[in-house]
This record gives C-alpha cells, sequence and structure tokens, in this order.
C-alpha cells in the first residue's frame, strides 16, 4: 500500500506538537524524553509516522526546549521546528502558520501526539488511503469497551452510559491543509475549546470519517503507560 501512496500526486504533512508539559507524567520529566530501547518516545513516534512517504513533519516546541533538534530523527532532512503554543491547538495552529510556506491548500496534514509511539504502518497507511479515496477528514479511533458510568459529586454513580456509538479517539487525525487551518481558527475565533483536530473540523460541519484504530495505539499520559509502550513496542518488533 505504501507503493500506492508514493504514487499519490498529493503532498503530505505531519504535524507533532510536543511543546506541552505532561504534568500528568511527571512536574519534572517530559514525556517525550523518556528512553525506549536507546531512543526517545519522540524518536521512535518520528520514525513510525516517516514509514509515510512525507514532504515533511514539523514539530512544535517549547520555547525553552533546545533538545528536539539534536535529536537524531529519522528522515532529519525533512524535519521543520517552529515554537509550540499554551495549548496543544495553539500549538497545531502555529504548525499549520508554519505550513504555509510549503504547503498547498489541498495537501493532506494530519496530526500526532508526540507521546504516542506505538501506531502500526498498517493503521498509517489505511488512515491516509480513506482520507484519498473518500476525499475526506479522517481519525484513528477504536470502539469504547468498557462499561461507562455517568459520575456525580466525584463518587456517586448517576447512570451508565451506553457505549453503542461511542468511539475513542486517537491520533493521528487528517484532513486538508485549508480545512484544518480554516477550522480551528473559526473555532477558536468563537471560543469554542478544542480538545482534537476533530472537534475543530465538527464545529464548520467538516464530516469526518472513523478509521479502525488498534487498542496498542497507545498515549503515554501517566508513569505506568511508559512502561506498557515498552512492551508494545518490543512486541511490534
Amino acid at each position: 500500500m505504501t507503493t500506492n501512496l508514493r504514487q499519490n500526486n498529493r503532498k503530505i504533512w505531519a504535524i507533532v506538537p510536543a511543546a506541552g508539559s505532561g504534568r500528568r507524567f511527571s512536574k519534572t520529566e517530559l514525556k517525550q524524553y523518556q528512553v525506549i530501547q536507546n531512543q526517545t518516545v519522540l524518536a521512535h513516534t518520528i520514525a513510525r509516522l516517516n514509514d509515510l512517504p512525507l514532504a515533511g513533519y514539523v514539530l512544535a516546541v517549547g520555547e525553552q526546549d533546545h533538545y528536539a533538534q539534536t535529536l537524531p530523527l529519522k528522515n532529519k532532512h525533512l524535519s521543520h521546528f517552529c515554537l509550540g503554543g499554551a495549548e496543544r491547538v495553539d500549538s497545531v495552529l502555529n504548525a499549520l502558520r508554519y505550513l504555509e510556506q510549503f504547503a498547498q491548500a489541498d495537501d493532506l496534514v494530519f496530526v500526532h501526539d508526540a507521546a504516542r509511539p506505538c501506531v502500526t504502518q498498517q493503521c498509517l497507511e489505511n488512515l491516509v488511503t480513506i482520507a484519498l479515496n473518500l476525499n475526506s477528514s479522517a481519525i484513528l479511533a477504536i470502539p469504547v469497551r468498557d462499561t461507562l458510568k455517568f459520575v456525580e459529586n466525584q463518587q456517586d454513580i448517576n447512570k451508565t452510559v451506553s457505549r453503542d456509538q461511542l468511539w475513542q479517539a486517537q491520533t493521528p487525525q487528517i484532513s486538508t491543509f485549508s480545512k484544518l487551518k480554516t477550522a480551528i481558527e473559526t473555532a477558536l475565533a468563537n471560543n469554542i475549546v478544542i480538545t482534537d483536530e476533530a472537534s475543530a473540523l465538527e464545529y464548520i460541519n467538516e464530516p469526518v470519517k472513523v478509521v479502525m484504530g488498534r487498542s496498542d495505539n497507545i498515549k503515554i499520559t501517566y508513569p505506568d503507560d511508559l512502561e506498557l509502550a515498552k512492551l508494545i513496542l518490543q512486541s511490534q518488533q
């Protein structure tokens, strides 16, 4: 399938917001710079994304982050760096504005979490193929498996929530350059809370397809997630 993607005449760009403090992981250590198998989490993530025929990738990093540019990232000649923002959505928008000098309106742009290093090549290819074939924005996601409870006052269960149509969103999330930039700028201008790229696209009524992901495409949020990611990466070799 990668061969077919390489024959696609629309460029594919990746944005990796990496400016967050990740305080749920640690107050002093950044999760994207934790080491697994002699590589940082960020390096693992970038290596996975480069399984696709990228035109380039943009890392939005913190103002005090002088480390990212020193890492031996895969296809370093395709790397770009820009200043991140206060929130994830601000970092993504900064990266999109940086890309204006390179990207065309209908180029594909996907956004992927820096601390999500276990995404598989097959999932990446499926996502891009759906976006191309259906000419649609799309995200990786998996159906919710566990029973969900609506809880009041932190501890009191109000009711059990039906999970029939509930999906757990993952990344990457993909759209065209122009649609994604317009969606985020419009949502922010109207003070809409943006938790992921799909929520911005939803706000402007842009259809977004769900593409089946995998449960091992975890995001490292807490310290025990790092240990799980180590096991997943080892099992995927």
